[in-house]
């Protein structure tokens, strides 16, 4: 974990825009964005429900987005920022889109694959290592899925 800088907390607030976008649309507000030459080049957010796709993840949706942006599907040299910590599928969709670096809001003990249930931005068996920064603006991260939770529960 590096140091929170200026430009990663204003890009994370633009990813909290996104979570709240989901969150209107009834689903579990998470937030992404794909910054590269510091400019957005792709944005997502939650999106499983309206899209009937089990992997429309907000990470997920925005490295499509990029993809196309770029005219290739590997996102060398740019930053990924989502509200939660990555889970599973999402850290090995940024690992093959070999994403320079993940910045993330709220952790997430339970199913993150980034530093909590598993670990693997530094998995051994995976050919490519992303840089992260995580707890960016983390209480308003984990402030937003936890009033979103409370109300459904």
């Amino acid at each position: 974990m590096g140091v929170i800088e200026t430009d990663d907390v204003a890009w994370m607030r633009h990813a909290l825009r996104l979570a709240e976008r989901a969150e209107a649309l009834g689903e579990v507000p998470i937030g992404a964005i794909v910054v590269r030459d510091d400019r957005c080049i792709a944005e997502g957010w939650n999106s499983p429900i309206g899209m009937n796709d089990p992997s429309a993840h907000a990470e997920i949706v925005a490295l499509r987005q990029a993809g196309r942006a770029a005219g290739n599907y590997r996102l060398i040299d740019a930053t990924l920022y989502v509200t939660l910590e990555p889970c599973v599928m999402c850290m090995g969709a940024i690992s093959h889109a070999r994403i320079k670096r993940l910045v993330f809001g709220a952790f997430d003990p339970k199913r993150g694959a980034v530093c909590h249930a598993l670990s693997l931005a530094d998995a051994s068996f995976l050919n490519h290592r992303v840089a992260w920064q995580g707890g960016v603006l983390e209480a308003e991260c984990s402030a937003l899925l936890k009033g979103f939770f409370k109300v459904r529960r």
